[in-house]
């Protein structure tokens, strides 16, 4: 989770696609324009490990677009592929 929030902050789309499961990885990514947002840092708050290959991060991640505070706060799902963890999917809120 933390690569993938440094991803974000770094604009690193290459590595966010290649971070995202083969199932559920969109065909494009576009990211908000540069200087739109500004990311100011993440928590996680539990790292659950469901069996060998599957896993559950909850996190909160903070930011500001134009002067207002944003905050994302997701239930991550993941799944380890050829021995690298893949984001699948998560539920806000």
């Amino acid at each position: 989770m933390r690569s993938r929030y440094s991803a974000y902050v770094l604009r690193l789309v290459p590595y966010l696609q290649s971070s995202w499961h083969p199932r559920t990885r969109p065909a494009s990514l576009t990211l908000d324009p540069p200087n739109r947002r500004e990311w100011l840092g993440l928590k996680v708050h539990e790292h659950t490990p469901i069996d060998a290959d599957h896993a559950v991060v909850a996190f909160t991640a903070r930011s500001r677009v134009a002067g207002q505070p944003q905050v994302l706060r997701e239930r991550s799902r993941f799944e380890r592929v050829d021995g690298h963890w893949r984001y699948v999917d998560g539920d806000l809120g």
